[in-house]
């Protein structure tokens, strides 16, 4: 090898530390290491695993198919949900809409006294096409009735609001007719202030098997578990600190790891799911999930069923999200 002269040396030492620290500043930024833990004032809470699996075969058993034509399947679906969050104690209403000449509704759930802003979670329950959707989405909204549950039970100062929305999925994905759009343009319409939205979409799957998650940039293999094992909440750069406060209350939670990123919308899936309507809306909002496509191979196939899903670690979800709703709610 030839020797390099001083200058040169130089230059690529520089180069290289440049490299280095643009690294450091990307992985700072992107898995936000730097996170704070569990209020200690928060009590115990803990999402059954058990009921969790009961509301996925529920439906995708008794209410599939769950698509934008089966208007009286999501009916009865819809209606399930709001008996569950209203046996919860939560106080439940419906956002009635119409779409092309057929009426969807967001079923929605209030917990805990009126205060000057409102921490929404929302897990959508409609299905692409006729397919079961256990862990997209059922898992989510099995996620969003114990979540509920576990509310009803807990000291919330703030006010918490559940939705269960419809036509997340094609063909109306990414469109004003998304349930969480009419329902973040109605809250933005009326001057609700939200401190935060927690989208749940896809919390059921996770595997210890090798090289079993795979990342939208090749890059970013550097930074996180390349074992799907993990939860991820995903933001967007403006909501670098929501990110941190819910992956902080998730990590003090449980033992699950959870990892975070916060990337502009055009990195792939950063923006796909409800929580996109809230950012549209000007408001604060994060997405927790296991990464679907980019873990569950059954994504959006037959084989999407509830045997497919990892109930305890499902769980330990929502067990985490249950305390970053309480660490948010009561500020």
């Amino acid at each position: 090898m030839a020797r390099l002269r001083p200058r040169y040396g130089r230059r690529l030492a520089a180069a290289a530390a440049l490299f280095l620290l643009g690294l450091v500043a990307i992985g700072a930024c992107v898995s936000q290491p730097f996170v704070a833990k569990r209020p200690p004032s928060a009590p115990a809470l803990s999402a059954d695993p058990a009921r969790l699996e009961r509301d996925v075969r529920k439906l995708v058993e008794t209410f599939r198919p769950r698509g934008h034509r089966q208007i009286e399947q999501l009916d009865r679906a819809a209606m399930y949900l709001g008996d569950e969050l209203r046996a919860a104690g939560g106080r439940v209403t419906e956002q009635l809409y119409d779409v092309e000449g057929r009426t969807y509704r967001n079923v929605l759930a209030r917990f805990g006294p009126a205060s000057p802003a409102r921490v929404v979670v929302g897990a959508h329950y409609d299905a692409a096409n006729d397919l079961p959707g256990a862990d997209d989405n059922a898992s989510g909204v099995a996620g969003l009735l114990e979540l509920g549950r576990l509310l009803g039970q807990a000291p919330l100062r703030g006010d918490v609001e559940l939705v269960a929305f419809t036509l997340e999925e094609p063909p109306y994905f990414r469109s004003a007719h998304m349930g969480s759009a009419r329902h973040a343009g109605a809250l933005r319409g009326a001057g609700v202030k939200v401190r935060a939205m927690i989208s749940l979409e896809m919390i059921g799957y996770f595997t210890d098997e090798e090289n079993s998650q795979s990342f939208p940039l090749a890059p970013l293999a550097l930074l996180y578990p390349t074992k799907g094992n993990f939860v991820a909440v995903v933001g967007n750069l403006e909501g670098i600190s929501l990110v941190r406060t819910v992956k902080g209350a998730m990590r003090g939670a449980t033992d699950l790891p959870s990892y975070s990123l916060s990337s502009p919308a055009l990195v792939q899936g950063v923006d796909w799911s409800d929580h996109r309507s809230y950012w549209d809306a000007g408001y604060p909002a994060v997405m927790v999930t296991d990464t679907a496509f980019l873990r569950n191979r059954r994504y959006h196939t037959d084989k999407d069923t509830p045997e497919t899903l990892d109930y305890e670690r499902a769980a330990k979800v929502v067990t985490g999200v249950a305390q970053a709703v309480l660490a948010l709610a009561n500020e």
